[in-house]
């Protein structure tokens, strides 16, 4: 607890109005692969309490389109459309499908994790399970030059999730933000341009 509330990016994150230190990772992912541009769909998966939509909102500054979903609740914010929601539940995944009626995504985020447990294997595997929802979700929903940015942490199943990711995507890239903890084993996959699916 100590050190979170002496942490830097919690600390600007206060000042700065953001929702949660998260938002200083996707910010400096953002801006050195200049994942944003006006007139965007975005979909935030696993979003409360909000720090990723928040920065995808401001980015598009009104041009374009947010929608976010979690299964806990989050407080509204300008320019983001929210459904709350297991996503590993068919329910939300066809009311998110509503919202974007048809239209493919641009840019899907993806900061899910599940409720840790304390148990690592199993803590492991629900996440990668999250992760590959969201690779799936990507690939069936995304433009044919989107981007798909997601947490995952080192460890079991990790490289057979890149391999997968690789076998997804034209270019995957790994990125580790200032903000992410060094001891965390987080780090974040950018998949961009879908190849041929069948």
């Amino acid at each position: 607890m100590q050190e979170h509330v002496n942490d830097f990016y919690v600390k600007q994150a206060k000042e700065q109005g953001y929702r949660s230190r998260a938002a200083f990772k996707l910010l400096e992912i953002a801006e050195r692969d200049k994942l944003f541009r006006p007139g965007m769909i975005i979909v935030d998966l696993g979003a409360a309490p909000g720090g990723w939509s928040q920065v995808a909102a401001q980015q598009l500054d009104g041009r374009g389109k947010v929608v976010a979903l979690d299964l806990l609740e989050m407080a509204a914010i300008p320019g983001v459309t929210f459904l709350q929601g297991d996503f590993t539940e068919a329910g939300p995944l066809q009311a998110l499908e509503a919202v974007l009626g048809g239209a493919k995504v641009d840019l899907v985020l993806s900061d899910m994790a599940p409720n840790m447990s304390g148990v690592n294997v199993t803590d492991q595997a629900k996440s990668f399970y999250l992760a590959e929802l969201a690779l799936d979700f990507a690939v069936h929903h995304m433009q044919p030059e989107g981007v798909f940015l997601v947490k995952i942490f080192q460890g079991a199943g990790f490289e057979e999730y890149v391999k997968a990711a690789r076998a997804a995507f034209k270019k995957v890239d790994m990125r580790k933000p200032k903000a992410s903890r060094d001891r965390s084993n987080e780090v974040y996959l950018l998949g961009r341009g879908l190849k041929q699916v069948d």
